[in-house]
C-alpha cells in the first residue's frame, strides 16, 4: 500500500491528522498515545465529521483551554494568528518549549519507536526553519510556534497514525499557497510565509502558488511533506483502495486535504 497526499487545498498539521484518521488508520491507538503524554490539563481534543462542499470529511480539533479571552480577540486568533499553531485558539498563555523539551515529550510517549524518530524529524525541520527566519540557533529559541500544546498533539498524532498505516511508498502533488499576507504577533507576513518558504527551499518541495488570498500551506504542513518526500512521481496508473478526507479550520473555497490509498496498476 502506498499514499498520494494531493496537497491541492494546502496541508496543515490538523488536517492530515484528520486525513489519515478517514482512510482509517487506528483512533484507539491515538487516544492512548495522547494520553501517554500526560499533557491532560493543556488540552483536550474532538474528532468528528462535517460536510464541507457536500462531502463528508474528518475533523481533528485540538481545544485549548481558555484564559479570559474575550470572543472578538478568538476570532482574531482564529482568523490570523498563523504562528500560534494550527488550531482555533490563542495560546499566549502556554510555557513556551524548545525542541529539547518537546523531544522529552515525545520520548515519553507510549508510541513505537518509528514514530518517535518521524515525530522528531517533523519538529527538527520546523525547529531549523524557524531558528533560521529568526535568524537563532536551533537550540537557543524558545519557540512558542513550535512549542504550541496544539503542534505537539498534531506531529504526535501524525506519526502514530502514519506509522500505523505503514506504507511503502508515500508520494506528493506540488504543496498548493495562497498569497498576500497575515497578520500574527510578529506583525504582517508575506505567503507562503517565511518558515514555508526556507522548508520548501531545504527540501525541494514543488509549489504552487494560487490566487486565494490568505495561508492554505502552514509550516507543520509542509514539515510533514518534507519528512516523507521522496520526489518520487506519482505512478500514470493505479488503483485506488481507500479515500481518506481531512478538514482544515481555515476560510477558503476547499479546505480539504485529500489522501488516497493506492496499489500500483
Amino acid at each position: 500500500m502506498n499514499l498520494y497526499f494531493e496537497c491541492k487545498s494546502g496541508i496543515s498539521g490538523d488536517m492530515a491528522v484528520a486525513s489519515l484518521l478517514d482512510l482509517g488508520a487506528d483512533k484507539e491507538k491515538l487516544e492512548k498515545a495522547l494520553a501517554s503524554m500526560k499533557l491532560d490539563n493543556e488540552f483536550s481534543y474532538v474528532i468528528s465529521k462535517k460536510p464541507i462542499n457536500s462531502i463528508m470529511v474528518s475533523d481533528f480539533d485540538v481545544i485549548l483551554p481558555q484564559h479570559n479571552h474575550g470572543e472578538e480577540e478568538e476570532h482574531h486568533c482564529k482568523s490570523h494568528c498563523h504562528h500560534h499553531g494550527e488550531h482555533s485558539h490563542c495560546h499566549h498563555h502556554h510555557e513556551h518549549r524548545n525542541l529539547e523539551d518537546i523531544n522529552k515529550i515525545i520520548e515519553k510517549a507510549d508510541i513505537t519507536d518509528n514514530a518517535k524518530l518521524l515525530a522528531k524529524k517533523i519538529f527538527k525541520i520546523v525547529a531549523e526553519a524557524e531558528a533560521k527566519v529568526h535568524g537563532k540557533e536551533i537550540n537557543e529559541i524558545h519557540f512558542h510556534e513550535v512549542g504550541a500544546i496544539d503542534s505537539i498533539v498534531d506531529i504526535v498524532s501524525f506519526a502514530v497514525l502514519f506509522d500505523d498505516l505503514n506504507p511503502q511508498k508515500v508520494y506528493f502533488s506540488p504543496l498548493t499557497d495562497g498569497q498576500g499576507f497575515i497578520t500574527c504577533q510578529h506583525g504582517k507576513m508575506p505567503v507562503p510565509v517565511p518558515a514555508v518558504c526556507e522548508i520548501a527551499s531545504a527540501y525541494k518541495l514543488p509549489l504552487r502558488i494560487t490566487d486565494n488570498d490568505g495561508e492554505m500551506v502552514t509550516p507543520t504542513g509542509a514539515a510533514i511533506a518534507a519528512s516523507l518526500y521522496t520526489g518520487e512521481k506519482l505512478p500514470e496508473e493505479f488503483v485506488i483502495e481507500k479515500v481518506g478526507y481531512g478538514a482544515g479550520k481555515r476560510h477558503y473555497e476547499n479546505p480539504v486535504l485529500r489522501v488516497l490509498s493506492i496499489t500500483n496498476n
